[in-house]
């Protein structure tokens, strides 16, 4: 089970992303209001060098629902660490980079190592370190500033739909009073996948905002899985390891 939510997580996160890099300069969007909103999502999002956390992570399908907890280190743009336990018993880790992802569960004696290149190639499109970032902070999946969006005021937020079709259908809504991730939507109809994620509100934190709660819910054809995500304990800037070493003995697997 522990797997299987490490494994939605990144794959829900990734499902449909494409390319890589991040923009500093310029806004693609020309209506002007929609323009300085884009602007000020960039400015509000959380300059920092590490985070800490407790998440209290539940795990939902259709005829089974279990509650793990995780002990969550950033160091921002470089790495995210993952340490699961049940009832207080470490029962899994995991260490991802822009280069690598890595992973082991203790109950079955497994493990996972490889690079991004290795999911994208079970999931058919390319995958990056900065979206599952950027879905952690609370900033848009994609890089708002890259193309052109469509504008519109609604009850629940500012949304953003992309002025060109493609083959990944997307959505972003952003709060009008802080201006975080309200909610995001990426979907590949082709395929039957779609991937919602919502933030129920924000904390603050060294005058910072993070997320308070992130539920990801993630369909696939008729099947459906959600995840739900409470921060807890947040610190920042804090002195910070990432201890991992895949045990001797154990089995490699595959995430497909």
């Amino acid at each position: 089970m522990i797997r299987r939510i490490f494994v939605l997580f990144l794959l829900s996160a990734f499902m449909i992303s494409c390319g890589s890099g991040r923009v500093k300069k310029g806004i693609a969007t020309k209506d002007l209001e929609a323009a300085g909103i884009i602007a000020k999502h960039y400015e509000n999002e959380p300059d920092f060098e590490t985070l800490t956390a407790r998440l209290r992570t539940v795990y939902q399908t259709e005829d089974k629902t279990q509650t793990v907890n995780l002990n969550f280190r950033m160091e921002k743009d470089k790495a995210i660490w993952i340490s699961a336990t049940i009832l207080g018993f470490p029962m899994a880790k995991a260490y991802i980079t822009p280069s690598s992802v890595s992973y082991y569960e203790k109950i079955g004696k497994t493990y996972f190592e490889g690079d991004f290149s290795l999911l994208s190639d079970i999931l058919g499109t390319p995958l990056d370190f900065e979206k599952l970032q950027n879905l952690l902070l609370g900033q848009a999946i994609y890089d708002l500033r890259t193309e052109e969006y469509k504008f519109s005021q609604t009850p629940r937020g500012y949304q953003f739909l992309p002025v060109k079709d493609d083959l990944i259908k997307k959505m972003f809504l952003l709060n009008t009073g802080n201006l975080k991730a309200e909610a995001q939507q990426l979907a590949q109809e082709e395929d039957n996948r779609r991937v919602t994620v919502t933030y129920t509100g924000y904390q603050e934190t060294s005058g910072k905002l993070f997320p308070r709660h992130i539920r990801i819910i993630a369909n696939e054809g008729a099947n459906s899985t959600h995840i739900e995500l409470t921060y807890r304990s947040l610190e920042v800037n804090t002195d910070i390891s990432f201890p991992f070493e895949i045990p001797s003995g154990y089995e490699e697997i595959s995430v497909e």
